[in-house]
């Protein structure tokens, strides 16, 4: 069985969804700023926003891997000043996003609620080639695969918590120090 990085996060596997990919061709550094974007939004924005981002229409913000990256007057909406418009991690995302709506389908998740709890992306093993160069020269030419998981959590319902009449009511507005202290005054009357 294949182990996710972040099953420890996981609370309650019933309502998370969950997909991954291996050995993906796109660039490491721009599939983490994709994904740095997108963790914490809603599925359905997510799938707006990828294909705004295809259309050149809004923005990827770079903010860790930003070495060389130009300044884009559409980072502005992130409080960023540089950004790119990296199609091949986007359309990788999409296809990853899809597969794990469809798992989340599979678990009869509701399809409209579905958050983007978390995206885990990790560094594949460099695919080696050689390319050559003026006056005899070799230099390596390596591409950068990304690992990456996708987690998708349904919002469950909350349940409003029971109050106890007595021991609630007679602590209320009081700090733990002053409740532990009334529990002891009681524990010795």
């Amino acid at each position: 069985m294949v182990r996710y990085a972040a099953a420890a996060v996981v609370e309650n596997p019933d309502r998370y969804a969950r997909a991954r990919g291996e050995y993906l061709r796109t660039h490491f550094k721009n599939m983490r700023e994709v994904a740095a974007a997108l963790t914490g939004l809603k599925l359905t924005k997510a799938y707006s926003y990828l294909a705004d981002v295809q259309e050149h229409k809004q923005i990827i913000p770079f903010r860790r891997f930003a070495g060389g990256v130009g300044r884009e007057s559409q980072a502005k909406q992130f409080k960023a000043t540089q950004g790119r418009w990296p199609e091949k991690s986007c359309k990788f995302m999409l296809s990853l996003l899809k597969n794990a709506e469809s798992n989340a389908d599979a678990k009869s998740l509701d399809l409209a609620d579905l958050t983007i709890k978390s995206i885990v992306v990790q560094q594949a093993p460099k695919t080696r080639r050689r390319t050559y160069r003026a006056h005899g020269r070799i230099n390596p030419y390596q591409g950068h695969p990304v690992h990456i998981e996708v987690f998708l959590h349904a919002a469950g319902e909350e349940v409003e918590r029971e109050e106890k009449e007595g021991a609630v009511l007679q602590f209320k507005g009081l700090n733990r120090r002053q409740v532990a202290r009334k529990r002891i005054e009681a524990a010795r009357a």
